[in-house]
């Protein structure tokens, strides 16, 4: 329906467990554009999963891979891509996303994040966490995460509801 008009990409930010995946699968299908999330890409390029990366190279070289993949997808056009958390964290992935595309950060609160991760042994940096650390973490990464063109609150939302909220701010770009 859009994909065939919509020539910028639509990046998702946002803190792990936000629905960045789930929402950029449920967009790329609603708009016929094609859908990329970094963190796969990331494990196929490397034949790891992310937690074996952090364990056996460490979070510094993790985050080098993942800027590779951002300088890789930042040229492709019409996609949805999916960030892994961290993303953001460095300035220069961000302006190569932005160069070719919509930054949309999904907020998800740390009682929210806790409640989806508490029994995910999948995410490096929140094993044998609490609340009180996820926010501590988020409040650290808050100011690269307001480095957004939309920002979309997602507790209390649907997956569809999230896509029909960002689609209908997505057509003023």
């Amino acid at each position: 329906m859009f994909g065939e008009y919509i020539m910028k990409n639509i990046v998702l930010t946002g803190f792990m467990a936000s629905g960045k995946s789930s929402v950029g699968k449920s967009l790329a299908s609603k708009l016929n554009m094609k859908f990329i999330d970094t963190d796969s890409l990331i494990e196929k390029k490397l034949s790891k999963k992310i937690t074996d990366i952090f364990k056996e190279s460490g979070e510094q070289y993790f985050r080098q891979q993942e800027t590779n993949v951002i300088e890789e997808v930042s040229v492709l056009t019409s996609c949805i891509i999916s960030c892994g958390g961290g993303v953001v964290l460095n300035n220069y992935n961000i302006e190569l996303l932005r160069k070719n595309g919509i930054i949309v950060n999904l907020y998800t609160s740390a009682q929210e994040v806790y409640k989806r991760i508490s029994n995910n042994k999948d995410r490096p940096l929140l094993q044998n966490t609490s609340v009180e650390k996820i926010q501590k973490l988020m409040d650290y990464r808050k100011p690269f995460y307001e480095n957004c063109d939309i920002c979309i609150e997602t507790d209390d939302l649907s997956v569809e509801q999230i896509t029909d909220l960002i689609v209908s701010k997505i057509s003023v770009f």
